[in-house]
């Protein structure tokens, strides 16, 4: 994510563009109570350094495989505890899908190193396999 470095509100426009998103996006959170609507200056959307932090966690926390709707779980919570169970719920998760990379990244560097005319019959190969 690029910075502006300043406190000023930003427009759709820019608040989109500091993280590789679409306006439209942005309009979608919104209208899904994903996100809280901006104030507006006119006709303008300006969002604050808060809009900004929340959409940084649904960036990230949707490249960690949540959905929307497990977002907005999190986000709505009624008290700390539930969050924190959700939270903890999530992180589980996450942890199984990052050992479940980190294997395939394992499966993928042996067959690129390998030197068996067919990487699946090194038996090497098949230890990798056995251990998942």
């Amino acid at each position: 994510m690029r910075t502006r470095g300043d406190e000023q509100p930003l427009t759709i426009g820019e608040l989109a563009e500091l993280f590789g998103l679409r306006p439209h996006e942005l309009r979608h959170w919104e209208a899904t109570g994903l996100l809280e609507p901006a104030h507006r200056v006119g006709r303008r959307r300006r969002y604050t350094q808060e809009h900004v932090a929340k959409v940084a966690t649904i960036v990230r926390w949707k490249a960690a495989g949540f959905n929307l709707e497990q977002l907005r779980a999190v986000l709505d919570a009624r008290s700390a505890d539930d969050r924190h169970e959700l939270l903890r719920r999530h992180h589980r998760e996450l942890e199984d899908r990052i050992r479940q990379v980190e294997a395939s990244k394992a499966l993928i560097e042996h067959a690129l190193e390998c030197g068996a005319e067919d990487f699946t019959e090194c038996s090497e190969f098949r230890r990798l396999v056995e251990r998942m």
